[in-house]
């Protein structure tokens, strides 16, 4: 049965994670923290090779023991990355959600939802665009199909409409005359001829256009 999840992008830069495990699992969850720019810090007794060159070389600090409890203690998050059982010592999943609830971190269990207090989502990456696809847990699979096929429809033209909005919407909150502009305001403005401007590499014009578009031409006029 698929649960209800709340879509949100965590901002992790700078803050500490703990990763509960050392192999190709734990890799996986270690790479993404530290593109977002998190301080990681894995437990585990050994590291396969990736993760020790990633401590040798100061990127990861590790605790080369088991996991043990306190050691969720100060972290924004905390990922579970071993295979879920206790025979080989190790917590499990369940006593590991246990911990993190009694202190209020939030807990990712690798594959094992019903011990998750968040999952993660299928993710496509077209900057500045980013993408999060989830089925509840129900279907990782469609959720990777999705993804597959909205970075075939994504192209560059799409990270540069993104851009430019992100960029005239800069402009106007320097000038202080932003205001709320609705969604279909910002829809129909994009359509059309902002995009062909765009395609034709004539930024400044697209940019022009743009502004007009939303009832700010003053602006406009001294790009």
């Amino acid at each position: 049965m698929t649960r209800e999840y709340y879509p949100v992008f965590f901002d992790l830069n700078g803050r500490s994670v703990l990763v509960i495990g050392g192999g190709r699992l734990a890799l996986e969850k270690v790479n993404g923290l530290l593109a977002a720019g998190a301080g990681v810090t894995v437990t585990a007794p050994t590291l396969i090779d990736e993760l020790a060159a990633l401590r040798d070389a100061g990127r990861i600090e590790h605790l080369a023991r088991l996991y043990r409890s306190g050691d969720m203690r100060g972290r924004a998050l905390v990922m579970a990355a071993n295979d879920g059982l206790s025979d080989n010592g190790s917590p499990s999943n369940a006593a590991l959600q246990r911990d993190a609830r009694a202190i209020g971190v939030p807990l990712n269990a690798a594959d094992d939802p019903s011990n998750c207090d968040f999952i993660l989502p299928a993710v496509v990456r077209k900057p500045p665009l980013t993408l999060a696809i989830s089925t509840g847990g129900g279907s990782p699979a469609i959720a990777r199909r999705v993804r597959e096929e909205l970075l075939e429809y994504l192209d560059t033209d799409t990270s540069s409409l993104a851009d430019l909005v992100a960029e005239v919407r800069a402009d106007l909150r320097r000038a202080n005359v932003f205001r709320p502009i609705p969604a279909e305001a910002w829809q129909a403005a994009m359509d059309g001829q902002v995009r062909i401007l765009l395609a034709q590499r004539r930024r400044g014009q697209a940019k022009r256009l743009l502004l007009a578009r939303l009832g700010f031409p003053i602006v406009a006029a001294s790009e």
